[in-house]
């Protein structure tokens, strides 16, 4: 069985104010490099990347980071991701701050940004 983390990037950009407005793109690629070298225990992380961010990280496999990018809204590449993950049988975790996300999720754990970037 593998553990997958799903990250919400925009939340979990967002959920510092540091600038990250000013360069979506830049602030994906920090997030994206300090996923390579965390410390988690999770198989796959998913790096779910929307809008302007998407230009900060080609979409594809850099080590155990799998970046995607969302056609549409990050929310609808999540739950896509989630769904295609249990299916598999793998156990999903997501990161995210959005309530109405976690919800939908469910019955996947959901962990806060700040519970992430603790650990990168």
């Amino acid at each position: 069985m593998t553990s997958v983390l799903v990250v919400d990037a925009a939340n979990v950009v967002g959920s510092v104010p540091d600038g990250w407005w000013k360069d979506r793109a830049g602030a994906a690629r920090k997030l994206h490099e300090r996923l390579l070298v965390g410390d988690t225990s999770y198989d796959v992380i998913v790096l779910v990347l929307e809008g302007g961010a998407k230009a900060g990280v080609r979409a594809g496999r850099d080590a155990h980071v799998l970046t995607v990018h969302a056609p549409k809204d990050g929310d609808s590449e999540i739950r896509r991701q989630v769904t295609t993950r249990r299916e598999r049988g793998d156990t999903v975790t997501v990161v995210t701050a959005d309530r109405a996300l976690g919800a939908n999720v469910a019955p996947a754990l959901v962990l806060s940004p700040s519970w992430l970037l603790d650990r990168i």
